[in-house]
């Protein structure tokens, strides 16, 4: 079977506004200068070539009164003349007359030629004007033409930058608040003032704001709804969980008990997420050297991981919210995968890699998703949700996969540690805590459900 030959691809830019605007006025300019440049020229070059030939004709008559009087030709004319085109020295004996523009001696000549005595008689007029008259404005069309085309050209695209370059705006505004940035806004002058007359882009672009301020209030509401419910859980599960250590010892009591755990453990993720949405956290940086950091968060979760140190390098980064996003996953990779559960430190990059089924199909299309089920089990919520905006606090990047041979694969890359030799920080906390010891309020990372 014969493949298909493919299609070159055009390059990208070919594709842009303003590229296609250019082209499109210098399509039409040139098309409405070769209109306009052929209709000039044949207009003139009608008017000369009318004029040579009545000049000619009108010698014509007067050689033929001459040669009918008998007396000499003039050196302009002359009876079967060299030089004559054939069409006309034919055409003037079958009697009629005619002119014809041909060169004579080299130059451009006006031919008349007619009848007379079974000869052909010819006056000449000299047509070297009347050509350069036409090459000239031949030239002067091409000159102006271009020149038109040029400034044209160059006044279409000044004003098809303004509007792309305003297109262009609109779109990094789009791209921002489509990564969260729900502060950015166009701000379009011509969108203000309604009494100023507003174009498509600026319509385009007072619709973009307007959705983006709809966006954010919702946004912002639903927010302080989640902070608020749970501040006001706290209250109730304080007490309720004081009340639970005040039950007798019974397979029931530890049933409460842990539910009530569930329950504030569920709360404080909630006041987490909120505090992220809210993109008000701050960090504490210091430096830490990644593989000991990584080896305590498994030892503290308690769970049976395998630790691979290929690279170890010092990272500068917020260590209980490292510790917390690792925490996390090795927390899901142990409740929704399958062993082993291989954490491989490479560099600034670790992945956390378990061997069940991989990660759904919606969380490696759109990330995790808050309280999302998948078959009816226990989904990937708010632990991969706290992960993901811990890592956009710190910096890091994380991004979800299935390994090749099966399993799930998270790989957080944090931002490399370059020293420049002014930080007097050394490795560790500032408050002297060891690399491996438990994230501070005593609740070691990775207890948190994902």
């Amino acid at each position: 079977m014969t493949p298909r030959p493919t299609r070159p691809r055009l390059p990208a830019w070919s594709a842009t506004l303003t590229w296609k605007a250019a082209v499109f006025i210098t399509v039409m300019c040139c098309a409405l200068a070769a209109l306009l440049g052929a209709l000039v020229h044949v207009s003139v070059t009608r008017q000369t070539v009318n004029s040579a030939r009545e000049k000619a004709l009108s010698r014509l008559t007067s050689v033929t009164r001459t040669y009918e009087a008998g007396e000499p030709l003039p050196r302009f004319a002359g009876l079967d003349a060299p030089g004559l085109p054939e069409p006309l020295r034919a055409l003037a004996l079958r009697g009629r007359r005619g002119t014809m523009v041909a060169d004579f001696d080299g130059r451009p000549t006006m031919w008349a030629a007619g009848p007379a005595d079974g000869r052909t008689l010819v006056a000449r007029v000299d047509y070297t004007l009347s050509q350069n008259t036409i090459t000239n404005l031949d030239q002067a069309i091409l000159g102006s033409s271009a020149l038109a085309i040029g400034a044209t050209l160059l006044v279409g695209a000044f004003a098809v930058t303004r509007v792309t370059r305003r297109l262009h705006l609109t779109a990094r505004v789009a791209r921002r608040i489509g990564a969260g940035d729900l502060d950015a806004r166009v701000n379009d002058p011509r969108a203000k003032g309604p009494s100023r007359p507003q174009d498509e882009v600026a319509t385009v672009a007072a619709a973009l704001d307007t959705m983006a301020s709809t966006l954010q209030d919702k946004l912002l509401s639903e927010q302080r709804f989640t902070a608020d419910v749970a501040h006001e859980l706290r209250t109730p599960l304080t007490g309720l969980s004081a009340a639970a250590e005040l039950l007798p010892e019974s397979r029931p009591t530890e049933m409460v008990r842990e539910r009530v755990r569930t329950m504030r453990t569920l709360t404080e993720d909630l006041l987490e997420i909120s505090r992220l949405d809210a993109r008000t956290e701050q960090v504490d940086l210091a430096v830490h050297p990644l593989g000991p950091l990584v080896a305590g968060v498994v030892r503290a979760s308690g769970a049976q991981c395998e630790v691979r140190i290929v690279r170890d390098v010092p990272v500068e980064t917020d260590r209980r919210r490292l510790e917390r996003v690792l925490g996390n996953l090795v927390a899901n990779a142990h409740r929704h995968g399958g062993p082993p559960v291989v954490l491989t430190v490479d560099g600034p990059t670790v992945t956390v890699r378990d061997h069940g089924a991989g990660y759904p199909a919606y969380l490696l299309e759109h990330g995790p998703q808050r309280f999302r089920t998948e078959g009816g089990g226990k989904g990937h919520g708010l632990g991969l949700t706290i992960a993901v905006g811990q890592s956009a606090v710190i910096g890091a990047g994380l991004v979800f996969g299935d390994a090749p041979d099966g399993g799930a694969l998270a790989r957080l890359t944090l931002p490399a540690y370059v020293p420049d030799g002014t930080s007097d920080r050394g490795l560790g906390e500032p408050d002297g805590r060891s690399p491996d010891s438990p994230s501070p309020g005593g609740r070691p990372p990775g207890t948190h459900p994902p």
